[in-house]
């Protein structure tokens, strides 16, 4: 098998997380008086860790109303929004279609798998095991564990290393250029899934070496089985 170590971004690539990112935010910004803001704004945001999320929203809000200043002042915003995703971490998130099977299959083909995600690694423990996906993974990596975060290839070694993985046969799987990014310059295939965050930057413009179209594509791909093969796997 030419794949032993699989590595996977959580938001927006195995969980569509956007929604109770987006009203975690809102809780948050419902404190301070500022009215709701639209979830599509909000989830462009999202890639670099939940954290970044509610600062880039900030951030547009004070560009919008400097007079906000004292008002939206992270050291006071902050640990709302800790309260508020704390929360509601992976209460609303939904695994994307097959994401569960092929984690399964995968893991019974002998692939180890890891979660590289820049989402705060308490919050990222939390969305996987509230959607059935706690033990899926030999490792999870988030955006605290280390002082390095994705796009910086640190982060992908410090996967491979934990888990005994060669970059020449390992692929990180992502839905943004951050994840491509990370990839390729641990030396690892860079492989994407369409649908996700893309955080304004066109996913294909970083050319990834594989786009596939569904999940359980790319446990048909690694392991060379049949769709049946994946869903009995599922069972198993």
């Amino acid at each position: 098998m030419r794949y032993s170590v699989l590595s996977f971004d959580l938001d927006g690539t195995l969980v569509d997380t956007a929604a109770e990112i987006a009203e975690a935010v809102n809780r948050t910004l419902a404190e301070f008086d500022v009215p709701r803001q639209d979830e599509e704004r909000i989830t462009r945001h999202i890639g670099h860790g939940a954290r970044h999320t509610l600062l880039r929203v900030l951030a547009d809000l004070l560009l919008a109303d400097p007079q906000q200043a004292d008002r939206l002042r992270p050291d006071t915003v902050l640990p709302r929004w800790e309260a508020h995703y704390g929360a509601l971490a992976g209460r609303q998130a939904k695994p994307y279609p097959g994401c569960a099977q092929m984690l399964r299959a995968l893991r019974l083909g002998g692939v180890r798998l890891a979660c590289l995600t820049n989402k705060e690694h308490r919050h990222a423990q939390q969305v996987l095991q509230r959607c059935g996906l706690g033990s899926a993974f030999d490792f999870v990596l988030g955006g605290d564990s280390l002082p390095q975060r994705k796009p910086d290839p640190a982060t992908l070694r410090h996967v491979l290393a934990a888990l005994g993985g060669q970059p020449q046969r390992a692929a990180h799987v992502g839905d943004s250029r951050i994840d491509i990014e990370t990839a390729r310059a641990a030396g690892a295939q860079a492989w994407a899934v369409p649908w996700g965050y893309d955080g304004g930057a066109p996913l294909l413009e970083a050319r990834p070496d594989q786009v596939f179209d569904s999940l359980p594509d790319i446990a048909e791909h690694v392991l060379g089985v049949n769709r049946a093969w994946i869903a009995a796997a599922a069972t198993a």
